[in-house]
């Protein structure tokens, strides 16, 4: 039997919710995280049809790309769509779980996902996000010290883009007198005491810091732990807006026009004037045009996003060909995703693509 928490850990553990943007609402929005699981539904949008698709299908959890509540309910009386859905959802046991921005910022992400449609190369961040590591400096006995580190490193601690385990060391003198009311591990109450220690240095995502400090504790034999945090301006490489990376093979501008719409099955491409090649290509699932410098930064020739107004088409200014495809078309593939990377995780219950085409957008060709 699986309970909801336990897909809450896995898709927390691919997209931790501390990476969604401040005015977003990732997270289980509807629903107790300590029911079993008989089926879960995967969707970009959560609405009223689909969870009644959910209840058809025997599904009593949705996992959405995009929250059904944004901002704050203050009424449930079903005078709208999102109250409606929601009344919906708990009259039937349905439980809601969205992962939104905090899936846009990592990879294998949103934007890995369309990278791979159109077939990118040598992927890596767009704009990676800075102020998210911290760096854990402690001072330990040497003999202890490689133990603690390869506790810290299981928790999560020293990765370094491709690079794991990674950690500094240099070997010093520490000192300490423990007093009356101490229980000293090495040394005697009221006594100086010179040992040999490391003073090392590892780095961690910062919001696994409680569990990073849970760990130094458990494993340092002293009774008090020296050590100290700092809040690092490094960008991480890992984690942020967009992506970036290289076709296979270098097409014309309308080759791959051509490529695009056939590997997003798309009815219609709003762009900018053609560029003379395509080889380098910057990708953002839903509105992206706030990464446009960044694209043009990167050297893309093209740039795939959504939602451009009119008068920020201008900014490309020849530099770089942009591409709106549709925010539902961008970020439709979410949920194939999101299939792919669960089915890998859980073998005991349904996995259902929705059927729902939620997209509020229609054309007429």
């Amino acid at each position: 039997m699986t309970f909801v928490k336990e897909i809450i850990q896995e898709l927390e553990y691919l997209a931790p919710l501390a990476y969604q943007e401040g005015y977003d609402n990732a997270g289980l929005l509807v629903g107790s995280p300590d029911i079993p699981v008989t089926g879960v539904l995967l969707t970009l949008d959560v609405t009223e049809e689909v969870v009644e698709e959910a209840i058809e299908r025997n599904c009593n959890l949705i996992v959405a790309h995009h929250p059904i509540i944004f901002k704050g309910l203050k009424k449930l009386n079903g005078s709208n769509y999102v109250e409606r859905t929601v009344i919906k959802a708990i009259k039937n046991d349905i439980a809601i779980y969205a992962t939104h921005t905090n899936l846009d910022h990592v990879p294998q992400g949103v934007n890995w996902q369309i990278a791979e449609l159109l077939g990118l190369n040598n992927l890596r961040v767009l704009a990676p996000k800075s102020q998210i590591l911290t760096k854990l400096t402690f001072f330990s006995p040497v003999a202890n010290t490689q133990e603690i580190l390869d506790a810290l490193f299981a928790a999560g601690a020293g990765r370094i883009g491709q690079y794991e385990n990674c950690s500094f060391r240099t070997e010093g003198m520490g000192s300490f007198m423990p007093n009356q009311q101490a229980n000293p591990v090495i040394g005697e109450r009221g006594t100086q005491e010179v040992v040999a220690e490391h003073r090392s240095e590892v780095m961690f995502p910062s919001y696994l810091q409680s569990k990073m400090m849970s760990v130094l504790r458990k494993m340092h034999p002293y009774e008090e732990v020296a050590y100290y945090l700092t809040t690092l301006e490094n960008e991480n490489q890992e984690v942020g807006a967009g992506a970036v990376g290289e076709l296979e093979v270098e097409m014309t501008a309308d080759e791959f026009l051509r490529h695009l719409q056939s590997q997003m099955h798309l009815k219609v491409i709003k762009h900018t004037e053609s560029v003379e090649k395509v080889k380098k290509v910057a990708v953002c699932g839903g509105a992206g045009s706030f990464l446009l410098k960044d694209a043009i930064r990167a050297g893309a020739d093209v740039f795939v996003t959504s939602d451009y107004k009119y008068h920020e088409f201008f900014d490309a200014e020849g530099q770089i060909m942009i591409c709106d495809i549709g925010h539902y078309e961008s970020e439709v593939y979410t949920k194939n995703l999101l299939y792919k990377y669960l089915s890998g995780k859980f073998s005991n219950f349904a996995l259902c693509l929705s059927q729902v085409n939620t997209n509020p957008v229609r054309y007429f060709v």
